[in-house]
């Protein structure tokens, strides 16, 4: 069997797994970005293996032969997909260079830029971003964006990047949540969390949008105690 590499995603594979207690803990679907396992990146072949191992030469070996650089896995990702999930940011470029499709979303409706978004992979972020992959994308089962998926995480560096690259503020997803709402509600109102929703709210998110229950940011953060969220919404003029 060949070797992994080393990579942000198969270390930091638990990190998907926090979308699936999410939907369990608030009686959602147990839906959640899934990059590829060991033993389906053990049986990549061609440009999805190089993209695996950012193998940059074989990349471009394989473009000049004619590879397909949209092809997809059984799961619908094509080799940008599997590089991000790998952090291979070399393979990223190469194969933009070649003019892979950076915005192109895989079967559970992710781009590159919520890949990197939701493992907190600024530099790949920003890599992507550079290309000129959007923020603006609407993604996931949830009808959610970057943005929303990235404060429910409390990234608040992916966040800050997000907002610099016109992600929507104020998208509503599916489940009507903002993604001021979802880093009060899913968050855990610590530092990273207070990080992102102060991010939001200088970037002008709203305070005045509700959820399904009709409950507003202020009146989520202060049905769970979290005191300094409760203070940033006020003084962004919550009432």
């Amino acid at each position: 069997m060949k070797r992994l590499p080393d990579s942000p995603w198969t270390r930091r594979f638990a990190l998907a797994a926090s979308l699936f207690a999410a939907g369990t803990l608030f009686g959602l679907p147990a839906r959640a970005q899934v990059g590829p396992t060991p033993a389906e990146a053990a049986q990549y072949q061609g440009l999805h293996a190089a993209a695996w191992r950012g193998d940059v030469a074989k990349i471009e070996r394989l473009v000049a032969a004619g590879a397909n650089l949209n092809a997809r896995d059984a799961h619908g990702r094509t080799p940008l997909h599997v590089a991000t999930f790998a952090g291979q940011r070399g393979a990223i470029r190469a194969l933009a260079r070649s003019g892979a499709d950076l915005n192109v979303l895989e079967n559970d409706r992710y781009d590159g830029v919520t890949i990197a978004a939701v493992a907190d992979d600024e530099e790949t972020l920003r890599v992507l971003l550079s290309l000129g992959a959007s923020a603006k994308q609407v993604t996931s089962r949830y009808d959610g964006t970057a943005l929303i998926a990235a404060a429910h995480l409390g990234h608040d560096g992916v966040v800050r990047q997000l907002i610099a690259a016109g992600a929507p503020l104020d998208h509503v997803n599916n489940l009507h949540w903002t993604a001021v709402i979802e880093s009060i509600v899913l968050g855990n109102g610590g530092p990273r969390h207070q990080a992102t929703l102060k991010a939001l709210l200088d970037a002008g998110g709203s305070v005045k949008l509700t959820d399904r229950q009709g409950q507003s940011p202020l009146d989520l953060a202060r049905a769970r105690g979290y005191a300094e969220m409760v203070k940033m919404l006020v003084a962004a003029g919550a009432k």
